[in-house]
């Protein structure tokens, strides 16, 4: 799990919004790749700080990318004890990949705010009760093939998108 215990970044975590106005292009990329599936894999880390993986849905609204999870399910838990997380986007029926691999690391970030819970249950109409967390990127990555080269685009906080070329 080093990509979740990797150096601080020099930046502090930027929301959806951010990312999307920093790299408009990169971000509905990244967006459609997650919106190809419902359910995704979630890392989350444990008391002990072993990994955990489980499924979760993601959802883009209000300018966030948000996370929703049963009341009290463990990765509820182990984020409100340590708020990192990576997040992967499900890789689909087949090994092809034709639509490329994207992940989001960074923490999430519980939303108790009334107003803004209602208005999610109102638009999203989840099952209740929820827990409802927003991401805070501080790492966005997507990998695909251009012909037969492997094409490795990320973006981090404060600094310009980058992309790295493999044959």
């Amino acid at each position: 799990m080093a990509s979740m215990t990797s150096s601080s970044p020099s930046h502090a975590p930027a929301s959806w919004d951010a990312f999307a106005t920093a790299e408009p292009d990169f971000a509905d990329t990244v967006q459609r790749r997650f919106r190809l599936y419902k359910h995704h894999v979630l890392a989350t880390l444990r008391k002990d700080g072993s990994p955990r993986v489980t499924g979760l849905e993601a959802d883009f609204r209000f300018g966030e990318m948000l996370l929703g999870m049963m009341p009290d399910s463990l990765k509820a838990l182990d984020l409100r004890r340590d708020p990192r997380f990576a997040l992967h986007a499900n890789p689909g029926p087949d090994a092809e990949m034709n639509d490329g691999d994207a992940r989001v690391s960074g923490r999430a970030v519980e939303i108790t705010d009334p107003e803004v819970i209602a208005r999610f249950i109102e638009e999203a109409t989840p099952p209740e009760p929820f827990h409802l967390f927003r991401a805070e990127l501080t790492e966005v990555v997507r990998i695909g093939l251009d012909n037969d080269e492997l094409v490795i685009r990320s973006w981090r906080p404060g600094q310009p998108l980058r992309t790295v070329r493999r044959k």
